[in-house]
C-alpha cells in the first residue's frame, strides 16, 4: 500500500497501463485524474541505484585500455631496446618493508594498511623500489650484476584524487642495479628522454631536471648545516614548489633554519651553474651530449626528492607547461642493504601512467588506435545458418585472420551497423545463392563496396584490404 504520496514522480490513473507505476498497488482511494510532476530531490527513490566504484580507482572500457596497451608497449620496447628484463613482485608485502626507507609520510599517510588474520600489518604495494630491494637481497649470490630490470603493474596511495592522482595507479619501474658510475646515471636519464623522443615529446614540451645530493650535500655545509640537520633541510626544498614563497620562507625558519641558513639556500637553489661543482655531474652531462640527448636535461638545485633513500643523482621530468611531474628517481647505494642485503648501488626511476597519459594527451601525441581487434564480421544470413558462420570464422582464425560472428540471425543491416559501430570494416555474407557455390560476399563497409569470391581466396582478400 502506497501512503506517502509525496514520493511519487507522477500521480497517475489507476487503470493507464503505459504507467510507470502500473506494478505499485494502488489503494481505492486513488482514484487521480491528473499528472502532477514530482520535485527532482524526489525522483531518486525510482532510480536503479548502480553501484559505484572506489574513490580513486579507475575503470579500463575498451578506449581507454587500447591506450594502457599501447603505452605499455612503448615502454616495453624502450626498455628492451636498452637491454632491461622485465621483473614483477607481489602486490601485497608487509608494512615493515617501506618502513625501513620509503619516507614517514608514504607509510603513516598515504599507504594503505591492514592486518592479516596472523595480526601482521600487510600493505597495498605503494612503491617498487623497495620490493626490487628485497628481492635482489634474497638471490643476491646467484644474480648476475649489474642487473637492468623493469616492470609495469599496478600501486595503491591513499591519496587525495585530483586531476593527474589517483589511488590506484599503473606505474613504469626501470633500474640499473650493481654499477655505481655517473656514466650509469647517464644511462638512466637517457631511457627517459628516448621515451620521450619516441612518443612525440620533445625538449621543447617535457624537461628533465637533474640535480646530486651529494653536491648539495657540500653546499650546505659550507652553509654550517651540520649532517645531523641536512636531510631536515632536504625536506624543506623538497616542499618548495608545494607552497607559496612566503608560506615556505616561513616553513623553513619554524623548521630550525637560521634567516642567514635561508638566504644561503636561497642562493643555492637560484644557481643554474652549480652543477659545475659536482664531477659526477659533468660527467653525466657529458655522456648525454655524447648519446645526442643533452636538449631534454637542465639542472635544477631544488630537485631533491622526498624519498629518503636517495643517496646521489636524483632528477624529475617536468611538463614545460605548467611544471607538474611526469616521472622521479635517482641514485640509491643503501636499500638492499637495509632490507638485509650485502650493499649494492643502484639506479633507477618510476613514471606513472596518468600523468604520463594526460601529457600526451594535451600535446596529441596519442595516436588513433582501433579498439576492436576484429578485422571481420561474419553475418548470420538465417536461423539454418547460424553454425555455418562459426565454421567459416573459425577457418579465417586458422589463416591468421581476427574473426567475430554475429551471434543471432537479425536483419543484415543490424549487423553492418554493429560492426560499423565496434569498427570493423569488412563483413562477411553467406547467402543461400553463396553457400550453393562454395562462395561468399565480402563487404568493405567504410568503402561501400562489395564482392563475390571462392571461400578459399577470401583469407588473402581481407590481409590485402587491411593491408
Amino acid at each position: 500500500m502506497i501512503n506517502d504520496f509525496s514520493i511519487l514522480p507522477y500521480l497517475v490513473k489507476k487503470r493507464a497501463k503505459a504507467s510507470p507505476f502500473r506494478h505499485a498497488r494502488l489503494t481505492p482511494q486513488v482514484r487521480c485524474v491528473k499528472i502532477v510532476p514530482l520535485k527532482l530531490e524526489y525522483r531518486k527513490y525510482y532510480m536503479k541505484t548502480i553501484i559505484q566504484s572506489i574513490k580513486g580507482t579507475r575503470d579500463f572500457y575498451p578506449e581507454e585500455k587500447a591506450l594502457h596497451t599501447w603505452l605499455l608497449s612503448k615502454i616495453r620496447a624502450v626498455s628492451q631496446s636498452f637491454g632491461y628484463q622485465e621483473y614483477e613482485g607481489p602486490y601485497l608485502e608487509r608494512i615493515d618493508l617501506y618502513a625501513a626507507k620509503s619516507g614517514e609520510e608514504l607509510v603513516k599517510e598515504q599507504a594503505f594498511v591492514f592486518p592479516d588474520r596472523g595480526g601482521d600489518l600487510i600493505t597495498l604495494r605503494p612503491e617498487l623500489t623497495p620490493t626490487l630491494a628485497r628481492m635482489v637481497a634474497q638471490k643476491q649470490n646467484e644474480l648476475a650484476f649489474p642487473l637492468r630490470w623493469w616492470s609495469f603493474g599496478p600501486f595503491w596511495r591513499y591519496e587525495r584524487p585530483q586531476k593527474g592522482r589517483t589511488r590506484e595507479f599503473f606505474q613504469w619501474n626501470i633500474d640499473l642495479i650493481g654499477a655505481n658510475s655517473p656514466e650509469s646515471d647517464a644511462e638512466m636519464l637517457s631511457i627517459c628522454a628516448t621515451f620521450f623522443k619516441q612518443v612525440g615529446l620533445g625538449p621543447e614540451k617535457v624537461r628533465i631536471l637533474v640535480n646530486n645530493r651529494h653536491l648539495m650535500e657540500d653546499q650546505l655545509s659550507g652553509l654550517g648545516i651540520d649532517a645531523a640537520e641536512r636531510k631536515k633541510v632536504f625536506h624543506i626544498i623538497d616542499r618548495r614548489d608545494k607552497l607559496s614563497p612566503e608560506s615556505w620562507e616561513s616553513y623553513a625558519l619554524e623548521s630550525g633554519l637560521t634567516a642567514n641558513q635561508l638566504n644561503g639556500v636561497k642562493t643555492l637553489l637560484a644557481d643554474e651553474e652549480l652543477w659545475q661543482k659536482s664531477p659526477e655531474l659533468v660527467r653525466v652531462f657529458n655522456v648525454l651530449q655524447a648519446v645526442g640527448l643533452a636538449e631534454y636535461v637542465r639542472y635544477s638545485a631544488g630537485i631533491i626528492r622526498g624519498l629518503d633513500y636517495y643517496t646521489g643523482l636524483v632528477f624529475e621530468a617536468v611538463d614545460q607547461d605548467g611544471g607538474r611531474a611526469i616521472l622521479g628517481g635517482g641514485h640509491y647505494d643503501n636499500l638492499v642493504s637495509d632490507v638485509g642485503g650485502e650493499q649494492v648501488p643502484a639506479v633507477g626511476f618510476a613514471m606513472g601512467d596518468v600523468m604520463i597519459s594526460l601529457v600526451l594527451q594535451k600535446y596529441g601525441c596519442t595516436p588513433a588506435l582501433n579498439v576492436c581487434p576484429a578485422q571481420v564480421l561474419v553475418t548470420v544470413f538465417d536461423e539454418s545458418r547460424l553454425a555455418g558462420s562459426y565454421e567459416l570464422a573459425a577457418k579465417l582464425r586458422a589463416e591468421g585472420i581476427n574473426a567475430a560472428v554475429y551471434p543471432d540471425a537479425v536483419k543484415l543491416p543490424k549487423q553492418f551497423k554493429y560492426a560499423d559501430r565496434v569498427g570493423i570494416r569488412l563483413a562477411v555474407v553467406v547467402g543461400p545463392d553463396e553457400e550453393a557455390a562454395g562462395q561468399a560476399t565480402l563487404k568493405d563497409l567504410a568503402g561501400h563496396a562489395q564482392e563475390t569470391l571462392p571461400i578459399n581466396a577470401l583469407a588473402p582478400k581481407i590481409r590485402e584490404l587491411i593491408g
